[in-house]
């Protein structure tokens, strides 16, 4: 797989692979559920191991509309918020199903650390998935087992779920899903801050995610994430996992304090949400209005 990613023109060490060159280039266009023969690959997997910066949006609406506005938008990924969102496993379908026709990563974000419900999402053609309240390094490994099939987890297999293409793709998802897949847990707890240097060694796992405002309410500072405190627990997060080879991501409240998180060596940042965005420019219209025509 390492080569075929890294093949740029019709040959690799010497050898023609014709057949192969039209899947190649699928690959760098779509990441969206497989068509038929073609091999699965994830491209941001990749540019995160190289510790690109990347760009996305929460979808918590649950609604398919907001998703295909966000995927039309051009991001490089999307996350399907299961965790604090109103979906199931057919509203993330219908998601996924929205995005496919776009340039766009599929994401979610799961509810729990739990095998069955992580096994249901990865079934449904997911890319990448955030795991939450990861606070240590036997939590981590669970994690990463329930995203990979046997020997290396205890991922049940089966081609018949959309992520293997109903069984009309063969094994061309299922003999790549374990090297292919972005798993990612959120450090949101005082106990993650205190595991962080040994949650960072969990083979399998790509990236931490650190959620700033669990962790804030986590340590007794209810929603202020700019807390000295939690600031120096961020910290902490930060300088492990920079150290070690996985990639690290957040959130953002605009695109101005995204680019200081590249600046300290982000790569995976979500910078708006389908329903607080719109809330927020909602608001900001009403309150224009009322500024302006007090009287009406």
């Amino acid at each position: 797989m390492e080569e075929l990613k890294n093949c740029c023109d019709e040959s690799i060490n010497g050898t023609v692979y014709a057949p192969l060159i039209g899947i190649i280039k699928q690959w760098r266009r779509r990441n969206s559920m497989l068509r038929q023969n073609e091999i699965f690959y994830n491209k941001v997997k990749w540019l995160l191991k190289e510790r690109k910066k990347i760009l996305g949006a929460w979808l918590q609406a649950g609604s398919p509309i907001t998703a295909e506005v966000l995927g039309k938008a051009g991001f490089d990924f999307l996350m399907v918020d299961m965790e604090h969102g109103p979906g199931d496993i057919l509203t993330l379908i219908s998601q996924l199903q929205a995005i496919s026709k776009f340039d766009v990563t599929p994401f979610a974000r799961a509810p729990w650390n739990d095998t069955v419900i992580i096994k249901r999402m990865l079934d449904a053609g997911l890319y990448g998935i955030l795991i939450p309240y990861v606070s240590t390094r036997q939590e981590a490994e669970a994690a990463v087992r329930a995203c990979r099939y046997p020997l290396e987890g205890v991922r049940g297999i089966a081609p018949s779920p959309r992520a293997g293409g109903y069984g009309m793709n063969g094994n061309h998802y299922l003999e790549h899903a374990n090297e292919q897949l972005v798993v990612m847990t959120a450090m949101e707890t005082p106990e993650a801050v205190e595991n962080i240097e040994e949650i960072v060694t969990v083979a399998g796992l790509d990236g931490i995610f650190i959620g700033p405002m669990d962790l804030a309410t986590s340590l007794g500072h209810f929603c202020n994430p700019g807390h000295p405190e939690v600031q120096e627990a961020i910290g902490k997060i930060e300088q492990a996992v920079l150290a070690s080879d996985k990639f690290l991501g957040t959130v953002a409240n605009s695109f101005e304090a995204a680019k200081k998180l590249y600046a300290k060596g982000y790569s995976f940042v979500v910078v708006m949400s389908d329903t607080t965005s719109l809330g927020k420019i909602a608001l900001e219209n009403v309150d224009n209005f009322k500024r302006e025509y007090p009287e009406r």
